[in-house]
């Protein structure tokens, strides 16, 4: 027999049982409910997929090439009428409460068809990830609803995440390379709130978006001890629209120029600052980073590796459809079996690159930013306490400095350093894995359509197009492979150090 003390230490050796287990932890951990809402998305997003984005995915693509002006407003009005916009929105802030668990699901079926449209629905939850990691609950309240006011008038209301700057990319935003003096967007603390100057840049559907979550430095030589997180309402005075960015690839989904001169921010727009975190069990800088590991785990398992599993599921679905249809010495290529094989291969991309994200996905479920509303008795709470009822109760607790503090305890004091490795490694994880399987999947289908690959009306150079930048957004996959590095591999070798000084 094996004692209690023996079978710790063996189950901590690496690669610890922790961390490979996620999804199987979370089948007994997480409520069955959440498996009947995957169902839910699923279905809706192959119907929208049917009716909205395949018949137009190609269309798009070459509108936005020949007019860089255009902004695809009807789109994301035929998003915000189906209600993508409130769907992972909890209920305790009005929306309609499907859990954040089943988003990466709805993300891959119409990413699948066109990346772009994908896009220009997930990156509203990227804002909205932001947002919750702030866990200031009065404004997480209130943007929340001010999404939910924009889907009943028809008018859409979106989040934007706004981080890149022109000297210093996503990648910056690790807590390592915070302190490189390459940040520019400053925060001044004056009366009533802050003043900002500074430009962001790449910043996805950020012409289209109504609030924009913006990471400032009140010193910008020390910015990771001094960041501050704001956000700012397009029309606000100091803050405009620069151009917007051209893409190889996702034509349909714009990246914008942001520009704040002297931009000032009332203190009720204020997610979170040093004098909200000063008295969390851990340094703000630690807490900082904290946040950027709830973010950056939610946003690559969930979201942009899944988006690459999308990208290799639609290179997979292009080559079979040719090979289908190909007559090679008047033999269909399906049935010559160097083609059968180089299918396979496709396919077992997509599966693998799937299970790395759901693995990711099932670590934040449990450890990361939705921990706490999938605790079993809360989940079921939520889910079956009349709307009215959870609207008059949580409007005016919300409302309440208290329920921001214990928030703050629960997510932030009550989170592990074993956990935060956990999440963060995993989130890189499944973001490399599904963008890699991307890209070999568009050289595979290349390979076998040849030149019928290359033709627009065929779409399957648009999705290698499309794929080639997943392998940045998030941080470079070189910048997320040793962050899987410093976060599951490093730990157990002593001598080891990841982001030094000597090698960023």
């Amino acid at each position: 027999m094996i004692s209690a003390s023996e079978k710790r230490q063996l189950l901590n050796r690496e690669p610890c049982f922790e961390d490979i287990t996620n999804s199987l932890r979370a089948t007994g951990s997480q409520p069955k409910g959440i498996i009947n809402e995957a169902r839910d998305v699923v279905a809706i997003a192959r119907k929208f997929a049917d009716e909205v984005v395949r018949p137009h995915a190609l269309a798009l693509d070459l509108k936005i090439t020949q007019d860089h002006d255009y902004l695809p407003w009807e789109f994301v009005q035929q998003a915000n009428e189906w209600g993508f916009y409130t769907l992972f929105i909890p209920r305790i802030f009005g929306g309609q409460g499907y859990n954040i668990s089943t988003v990466g699901f709805f993300v891959e079926e119409i990413a699948s068809v066109c990346l772009a449209m994908g896009n220009l629905i997930g990156v509203h939850y990227l804002g909205y990830i932001k947002l919750i990691a702030s866990w200031n609950m009065k404004m997480i309240n209130r943007l929340s609803r001010e999404v939910v006011a924009g889907e009943k008038s028809k008018k859409p209301c979106l989040l934007s995440l706004a981080m890149t700057e022109p000297n210093a990319g996503t990648d910056s935003q690790n807590s390592e390379f915070m302190n490189t003096g390459n940040l520019g967007c400053h925060a001044r603390k004056v009366d009533g709130g802050y003043s900002i100057s500074g430009t962001k840049i790449f910043i996805s559907c950020g012409h289209l978006s109504t609030w924009h979550l913006v990471h400032a430095y009140t010193d910008l030589d020390r910015a990771a001890e001094n960041t501050v997180m704001l956000a700012v309402k397009t029309g606000t005075k100091g803050f405009s629209f620069g151009r917007t960015e051209k893409k190889m690839g996702q034509q349909g989904s714009i990246a914008s120029e942001l520009i704040f001169n002297d931009c000032f921010v009332p203190t009720g727009d204020v997610c979170v600052e040093n004098e909200q975190t000063n008295r969390l069990s851990r340094s703000i800088k630690e807490t900082n980073a904290q946040i950027f590991a709830y973010i950056w785990s939610t946003s690559r398992a969930a979201g942009v590796g899944y988006m690459g599993v999308a990208a290799a599921r639609g290179a997979f679905e292009k080559a079979l459809g040719f090979a289908s249809v190909q007559k090679v010495d008047g033999t269909l290529l399906i049935n010559q079996e160097w083609c059968q094989g180089l299918l396979a291969r496709m396919y077992i991309n997509v599966a693998v690159a799937r299970t790395a994200c759901s693995e990711g996905t099932q670590a934040c479920a449990m450890h990361g930013l939705w921990r706490i509303l999938n605790i079993k008795p809360i989940y079921y709470l939520i889910r079956y306490t009349p709307a009215p009822v959870l609207d008059m109760i949580f409007n005016r607790l919300c409302e309440r400095p208290f329920m921001t503090w214990l928030f703050r305890k629960l997510c932030f004091n009550h989170q592990k350093n074993e956990e935060i490795d956990r999440i963060d490694g995993w989130g890189s994880l499944a973001k490399v894995a599904g963008t890699d399987a991307a890209i070999t999947n568009c050289h595979m289908a290349l390979e076998l359509m040849g030149q019928a690959g290359l033709r627009h009306d065929q779409g399957m150079e648009k999705i290698l197009r499309d794929a080639k930048l997943l392998q940045i957004y998030e941080g470079t996959n070189e910048i997320n492979r040793i962050n899987v590095f410093k976060r599951l591999i490093a730990r157990s070798c002593d001598q080891a150090v990841a982001f030094s000084p000597s090698n960023i």
